[in-house]
This record gives C-alpha cells, structure tokens and sequence, in this order.
C-alpha cells in the first residue's frame, strides 16, 4: 500500500481543532518537513539567551520556555498516539490539560539549554518513529480525546503545532527580532 506522505490529511482524519496546524505545514513529505522544521526550531531556540527565555509577553501568558516545554511535552503525546495507532493498537486514548502540565514541567527552573535538549531529542525519536511507519501504519488510526485521527494526521499535527508556537514566538515574543 503507498500513502503519499506529501498530501494533506483529509478532515475525517483528525479534530476540527487540528485543521490551522495542518493548514500551517508547508508542503512536501511529512518526514522531511518534520525534519527540516526540527533543525530549524533549534536554531532559533538556540539563538535566545537565558535570560530572555524567562520572558512572557504579558502577565499571565507563558515564558519563551514554557512555551518551548509545552511544544516537547505536546509532541510526546502526539508521538504516542501515532505509536499506539501506527501499531495496530487502536484502544481510546486520553486527552491531557496543557495548562496542568506547563507549570509542572518546572521550565521555569531548568536549564535553558536543557530545555532545548529535550526538544531536539523528542524531535529526533519522532523523526526514528515516523520513518518506521509503512504503507498501511499510516492510515491506522484510532480515538484521542474522543476524536477519530490517523497516523498521518498525528504527524502533520506535530509538525503544525510547532510550527503555530513558533509563530507566536516571532509575533508576540520578539524572538528573533534585533
């Protein structure tokens, strides 16, 4: 069976909620994107000081590495799910309350560079994960947060969702701006 892996998800495959991050991938094979998509991000977090990662554009939103934290921690779930439904296994899984985690991921108290760590090595599993997928792995699915979604949906997401975060950092944070 051959998937493309450069056509877009269709909207059956994933939550409504999901279609901007698709929509924000650029075209192309999903594995090469995610991959291109993760050494860029590094860059960019790397080119941030310390001190400027404990920056949060207004009261009450997240830091730099808070937002950084969340975008790994969101990428593991996502990761997963493709694992199990990639898998064949297709039992329900559950949601997970991004604002419970973030101030639990004790971004703000970890080393800046750690942080940046963990990403480029949830990244690089993700990159391992999605280039063990065949043919049919990729249009397994099953239900995440009560919402019917593909493999090849679930990639896409985590490359759309980094990709909305990193927007937001150049918008409303500066980041990359002299």
């Amino acid at each position: 069976m051959t998937v493309d892996l450069a056509t877009r998800p269709g909207p059956s495959e994933h939550a409504d909620y999901q279609t901007p991050y698709i929509a924000a991938v650029p075209d192309g094979d999903i594995r090469e994107t995610l991959a291109a998509a993760g050494e860029s991000a590094q860059r960019l977090y790397a080119a941030i000081s310390e001190p400027r990662s404990h920056f949060a554009y207004s009261p009450g939103k997240w830091t730099i590495r808070e937002v950084v934290a969340h975008v790994a921690d969101s990428e593991r779930v996502f990761a997963y799910r493709a694992l199990r439904f990639g898998r064949a296994d297709s039992t329900p899984l559950p949601g997970f309350d991004q604002e419970i985690w973030v101030p639990h991921s004790r971004a703000s108290t970890r080393p800046w560079e750690e942080i940046i760590a963990d990403f480029a090595a949830v990244r690089a599993a993700t990159l391992s994960l999605v280039r063990s997928f065949s043919g049919e792995d990729w249009e397994r699915g099953g239900k995440a947060s009560g919402i019917a979604v593909t493999v090849r949906a679930l990639t896409w997401v985590i490359a759309g969702h980094e990709l909305h975060h990193r927007r937001i950092l150049l918008e409303r944070y500066g980041v990359g701006v002299a």
